[in-house]
């Protein structure tokens, strides 16, 4: 009972809270609980894990730096159920609440709507989640942090509940300055910190750093304008992409979606027929039984030439920027989320296309102004080569720093 207050007190952003001992001045580290810890029951947001599971008997190996080096872990955090949903919503643990206006509920963004929310509100320093499709970068989008989304491969994702492992699934850090990002990276990979600080040293300016912009159809003209004004007044070397390379990332977009919807199907489909299991999980997981039966295959042939294609673009740019979500945020309906709701927060995001070809990506806060002069935040995706994220984080430093 008390860590159910304690959860509700918490805006729902934590389904296990250990708050810190006070006068403890150590990185407050959050976990998404779809991440095994020893001696914690695995939910993945799900009443019938949280219901019918044992214990992890080991750690995950994303885990082990924090171990290493006494690193307190403050909680596991909230996310959407088996991590397939794209608003936040969870209505058996409560959806974590995104107030970046201080008066609307609006979506915190899912699936690691916790970390997100456990960030954006001071409550952890730093925060793991993963993506599969954009699960650390639509929430950091939503609530105003900063995501990394790894390469694929670089951080182990054994140990953690799986959607698509074989092509998609990665493990990565959130936080509200690039400082603590780079600090959270840094338990994932060793010697990351010190990688970022020969670049800082080598890329001190943004003048010496190649941008790729990319519009994309169906984007809010205000959010293109406020990352376009922020790249130019930090002085980056901007070079406009293709329309043909915008025509082979949209169908990126629909290969990622395919492949996500499709391997959640084929790593937990058999949890459909569960009761505790919800209906907007079955439903979705059920249109992944459809994806995997018409476009599977297909979208899996194509994943190379678009690997390919990136590879070439990356010959003469650092990074591609384009908007992490099409519009600002929306508020959950008032009768809650539904299965419409959840498609088009789907179709909001711009950042499956870069699972797909195993690219790390980063999303950078970005302010802009809103229509009753609150200070809004949009998000800025910056998609470099493989293996750069630590440029990544001097880009997002630079992008911070006042113009």
């Amino acid at each position: 009972m008390r860590e159910d207050r304690d959860r509700r007190r918490l805006d729902y952003a934590f389904i296990h809270y250990w708050p810190q001992s006070e006068g403890s001045k150590g990185l407050r580290l959050a976990v998404k609980d779809n991440i095994d810890m020893q001696g914690v029951v695995t939910s993945a947001g799900s009443e019938y894990l949280a219901r019918n599971s044992a214990p992890a008997t080991r750690d995950a190996p994303c885990l082990a730096l924090a171990r290493e080096r006494n690193v307190v872990i403050v909680g596991k955090t909230n996310l959407t159920e088996f991590a397939v949903t794209v608003s936040g919503e969870n209505r058996y643990f409560g959806t974590p609440k995104n107030r970046w206006d201080g008066k609307h509920d609006f979506i915190p963004g899912g699936s690691s709507s916790g970390s997100a929310v456990a960030v954006a509100t001071g409550r952890a320093d730093v925060a793991f989640g993963t993506d599969t499709g954009g699960s650390i970068r639509v929430p950091a989008a939503c609530c105003g942090i900063y995501g990394l989304k790894t390469t694929f491969g670089l951080v182990s994702t054994m140990g953690v509940f799986p959607i698509s492992p074989e092509h998609l699934d990665t493990v990565g850090p959130m936080a509200k300055d690039v400082d603590r990002l780079v600090q959270g990276m840094d338990l994932l990979e060793r010697g990351f910190a010190a990688r970022y600080r020969e670049v800082v040293a080598d890329k001190p300016l943004a003048r010496h750093i190649t941008i790729g912009r990319l519009y994309l159809d169906g984007m809010d003209p205000a959010i293109d304008k406020a990352i376009d004004d922020a790249i130019a007044a930090r002085g980056f070397d901007v070079i406009i992409l293709s329309k043909g390379f915008k025509a082979k990332w949209a169908q990126a977009e629909k290969d990622g979606k395919a492949v996500a919807l499709a391997d959640a199907w084929i790593n937990d489909g058999k949890y459909t027929e569960k009761k505790g299991v919800s209906t907007m999980t079955k439903l979705v997981i059920a249109k992944g039984e459809l994806d995997h039966s018409l476009r599977y295959q297909d979208a899996l042939k194509r994943k190379a030439a678009w690997q390919l294609d990136l590879r070439r673009v990356f010959e003469d740019i650092d990074f591609i920027a384009v908007p992490t979500i099409q519009n600002l945020p929306p508020t959950f309906p008032f009768w809650g989320s539904s299965v419409v709701f959840e498609w088009l927060v789907f179709d909001m995001q711009n950042t499956v296309g870069v699972n797909f070809a195993g690219n790390p990506a980063l999303a950078i806060p970005i302010l802009m102004p809103s229509n009753d002069d609150t200070a809004a935040v949009t998000s800025l995706q910056l998609v470099g080569p493989r293996l750069s994220e630590a440029e990544l984080c001097n880009a997002g430093r630079l992008l911070a720093a006042k113009p």
